[in-house]
């Protein structure tokens, strides 16, 4: 049998979109993926689908499995022929017991291959805004494991070396013995006032930080109640997080939001929302499916010539309708000598990346705008087809009907019910563990409703509520939730924009 390989790599400090490329490669290609709890569950979002996923996460004093028994699972992993990525958080040889798990393998006669990572000795203070070398202030610093028991007869830190070996220290792990490792400092010359600052969760939207001093550094801990993970660093340096904090001062920093938008969508939403600090659940609330048949769809393609109007009222419109063209054995050409109309910026975007420039986007992106631009453009007798949800509303092919042209209005795509999970969404809405909700139509209002059962109003109205336009916010109203925010562009840019200004405004 062949030999497997053994990828340890470190998936940075928190932050997910810190690990690197390499990184992302072996996650990606991994038969098996043996991960621990600092490792962002959002990585193994890269994984094939039919890898094995293995937690061992190990918190202080909880080992959900030893050492010894990750090593020879790595090991026997491998010995199945297996490539296997170990996860470790932050970087595998920087307190990651990385080498040791080498060595393992080596004995073994494995082959491994090491993928540093971003260590958090250097990017949680970074995103605290403390830099740990500063010109004028440290020339130097010192990265130290504080978990190193204080009962030991002897230990092996030079604490009387350490003291004053660098301007910066980090001690990693080291909250629990924290009034242990400030009293040897102090003990052995450090100045009691020195700046300090205790970072928790670093990198990550939940990011607290404490700035002190030497000697109040664990009374202060204490006080706040801050627990692992969290990094301690002493040095002159702490004190310029007064001028450098960045990270934690966007406006949706510590902000939890729901983004419901279909799973194949959610990702632009949620990395627009990323960017200004939130932490988002995606918990669709519907899926994007195929019509229970295709029939009326392929007929109208195929008398794509009888027709003077395409008109496209969103992207999923486009692309199921392009993926049956596509299927019919024809391409963008089929639509020579048609007009076409996109209902905003998105839907015309995706037509241009079919080949088809629109040639009308009207300045109000919802129906009532494609009604008003079309509105001398569309003459009594015109023919026009509309590819849409089954399920929309019906004001753009009535007006268009009443103009005297003929309308067809056939199903490109179906939205149904998402698959989350209604029960834990409940639960956190109740526990308040939610800020904001976002719906991106009014199926998303409809859907996830239906998933909270009937306490779903009251429960999502313990949050702020984000409409991606009037349309989305008049099926709140109708179902009994008031929006706080409605976009003023129906995009999504336009939905993030208004959420971003509604907690600027608060902030200032």
């Amino acid at each position: 049998m062949n030999k497997g390989l053994v990828y340890l790599v470190g998936a940075g400090p928190g932050d997910y979109k810190l690990i690197s490329v390499k990184g992302q490669e072996c996650i990606a290609k991994a038969d098996c993926i043996v991960y621990d709890r600092l490792a962002d569950d959002r990585l193994l979002a890269c994984a094939r689908p039919d890898a094995e996923l293995i937690y061992v996460g190990k918190a202080s004093s909880d080992h959900t499995l030893s050492q010894d028994g990750i090593n020879a699972l790595l090991v026997a992993k491998a010995r199945e022929g297996k490539t296997v990525v170990r996860l470790k958080g932050g970087d595998p040889f920087v307190f990651g017991r990385g080498g040791e798990e080498a060595l393992e393998l080596v004995a073994a006669g494995l082959p491994f291959e090491v993928v540093p990572g971003v260590t958090s000795a250097i990017a949680v203070p970074a995103y605290a805004g403390i830099p740990v070398t500063h010109r004028g202030i440290a020339t130097s610093f010192a990265v130290v494991t504080g978990h190193e028991d204080p009962a030991k007869t002897e230990s092996s830190l030079r604490w009387d070396k350490l003291a004053h070996g660098a301007d910066t220290l980090v001690f990693l792990m080291g909250v629990e013995n924290l009034p242990h490792i400030t009293a040897k400092l102090i003990e052995h010359g450090r100045r009691p006032d020195t700046p300090a600052a205790v970072i928790r969760w670093g990198t990550k939207p939940e990011q607290q930080v404490l700035v002190t001093t030497l000697a109040g550094a664990a009374a202060d801990v204490a006080a706040h109640g801050i627990t692992p993970p969290a990094i301690f660093l002493v040095g002159e340096v702490a004190a310029l997080r007064g001028k450098l904090a960045w990270f934690d001062k966007r406006p949706l920093f510590g902000k939890k939001v729901l983004v419901t938008r279909a799973r194949e969508q959610a990702s632009v939403l949620t990395a627009a929302l990323e960017d200004l600090g939130a932490e988002c659940l995606e918990a669709p609330a519907i899926k994007i499916v195929p019509p229970a048949s295709y029939a009326p769809l392929d007929a109208a393609i195929a008398g794509l010539a009888a027709y003077d109007w395409l008109i496209f009222t969103s992207v999923n419109g486009v692309d199921h309708f392009f993926a049956r063209l596509n299927a019919a054995g024809r391409d963008a050409r089929a639509l020579g000598g048609r007009k076409v109309a996109a209902i905003g910026v998105a839907t015309a975007e995706r037509l241009r990346a079919q080949g088809i420039v629109a040639d009308v986007v009207p300045a109000e992106f919802r129906a009532e705008g494609v009604v008003a631009a079309l509105e001398d453009l569309v003459k009594p007798g015109m023919k026009v087809l509309i590819p849409r949800a089954e399920v929309a509303r019906d004001h753009l092919p009535e007006k268009l009907r009443q103009q005297g042209a003929a309308v067809d209005v056939v199903t490109a795509y179906r939205t149904v019910g998402g698959d989350s999970d209604g029960t834990g969404l409940a639960a956190k809405l109740a526990a308040g563990a939610i800020d904001l909700v976002t719906f991106t139509s009014s199926s998303t209002v409809i859907n996830l409703l239906d998933l909270l059962g009937a306490d779903g109003p009251a429960l999502v109205a313990r949050a702020k509520v984000a409409c991606i336009g009037p349309v989305t916010a008049a099926t709140c109203l109708d179902k009994g939730l008031n929006p706080d925010i409605v976009a003023e562009e129906f995009t999504i840019a336009g939905l993030v924009a208004a959420i971003g200004k509604l907690y600027k405004e608060e902030l200032a």
